[in-house]
């Protein structure tokens, strides 16, 4: 499976590595892994090719400018001593350690898919990823049931001894790493491991860390994501995992390309239900019609994967942050002052209530909670709604989307 855009390849990419090489034990080895991994036009595949036909890493640099030069690229220079440096210095400033796959750390599942990743970037503890981890991944513009169901499947994980892994996204990513973060959670980035994507969970980020989990990322130290890296991302999300549960996702989405991922590499696919009227759960439906397995709580996913024994969650002797309340969102609106709301912040308001609602009902309580703003701000704002034929009441005090 192709994992980047590296342009044309100077080999052919078909290779597929089935062994664990010997990992670089020196400082010096590690160097010249990273600058044939960085080196232009040497992707994760070519990287694992060049490294079988000549033995290492610093033989392969040796002969890519003859390589590029029978490939017709002419004055082909490998990825310079000083850039792969600068790097390393980069993650030793951001406390990321290097590690390779066929050290005893690098997680076996990852080590296992035919483009695993030659060295990841780790942010936190290293050793949480040698436990048994399950994926939950779905939309950023999470429902308010969707980001409850992603909580709940969560902590029960996390509770049983399970890594929960998931992209630090929006939405069920966010919900389910809070959720995990005493249990212990790897966020996998897009982008380097010291770029905390997005903004508003760099908080999440850092608590991830100091409550004994990690972050994770192959792309080099510093580099923002761009849209292309998400995909490649996904692999590593799917390969890490004995399973991978989609709450909630479109019917084209990059959750959707994380199972299919996760079904080419041979791991457990299952998906949370959802209303046909709701097009976020278009992609869980679509995947349980195809056979995925049909989730309705954490007993569900445990009863599908091997048994294991109750792990106590990861120690750390970095100080402990103020854990991030379970309930908290992080895309909440500001306090709205109640003697006055300015139109720009009731159509944000509107905005928010409606991306938490969906054709299932969810209690009003429950939505007020979610929004994070005053009862008396979101209290308006429903009545209008209602009156606009956008939302419906339901008994027993329940607000629903209207269809």
């Amino acid at each position: 499976m192709k994992t980047q855009a590296d342009g044309v390849r100077m080999v052919d990419s078909s290779y597929s590595s089935t062994h664990p090489p010997i990992p670089p034990t020196t400082e010096d080895a590690r160097l010249s892994w990273l600058r044939l991994l960085r080196s232009r036009r040497v992707g994760v595949t070519t990287f694992w090719r060049l490294l079988s036909e000549h033995g290492s890493a610093d033989a392969a640099l040796a002969v890519l400018p003859e390589i590029a030069a029978a490939a017709g690229v002419r004055n082909y220079e490998a990825c310079p001593e000083g850039v792969a440096l600068a790097e390393m210095q980069a993650a030793r400033r951001a406390g990321a350690r290097m590690i390779c796959r066929g050290d005893p750390l690098y997680p076996a599942d990852l080590a296992e898919i035919a483009d695993a990743p030659p060295l990841l970037w780790v942010v936190g503890n290293p050793e949480a990823l040698q436990r048994p981890k399950v994926a939950l991944v779905g939309a950023r513009n999470a429902s308010s049931l969707g980001q409850r169901m992603a909580r709940a499947l969560a902590q029960g994980l996390a509770e049983q001894g399970f890594l929960v892994v998931s992209g630090l996204a929006r939405g069920i990513d966010t919900a389910a790493h809070l959720a995990a973060l005493e249990g212990g959670t790897a966020a996998v980035l897009a982008g380097g491991v010291d770029v905390l994507y997005p903004s508003e969970n760099t908080r999440l980020a850092e608590d991830i860390v100091t409550k004994g989990g990690t972050r994770i990322s192959e792309q080099p130290m510093g580099m923002q994501p761009i849209a292309r890296h998400f995909p490649v991302r996904n692999r590593i999300v799917s390969g890490l995992c004995q399973a991978i549960v989609v709450v909630e996702a479109a019917t084209k989405s990059g959750s959707l390309i994380t199972a299919k991922l996760g079904l080419d590499q041979g791991r457990e696919v299952m998906a949370v239900p959802g209303h046909p009227f709701d097009g976020r759960a278009s992609g869980c439906n679509l995947l349980i019609r195809d056979g995925a397995r049909l989730v309705r709580g954490v007993d569900d996913v445990i009863e599908a994967l091997p048994p294991i024994e109750a792990m106590p969650p990861a120690q750390t002797e970095l100080p402990l942050a103020d854990p991030a309340p379970v309930e908290a969102n992080t895309n909440a609106i500001p306090p709205v002052p109640p003697e006055k709301r300015s139109l720009q912040e009731t159509a944000a308001l509107h905005s928010q209530i409606l991306a938490r609602l969906s054709p299932s009902p969810v209690a009003e309580d429950q939505l007020i909670r979610d929004v994070g703003a005053p009862t008396g701000a979101v209290a308006p704002v429903l009545t209008d709604l209602e009156l606009d034929g956008k939302i419906r009441r339901q008994p027993g005090g329940m607000l629903s989307l209207a269809t």
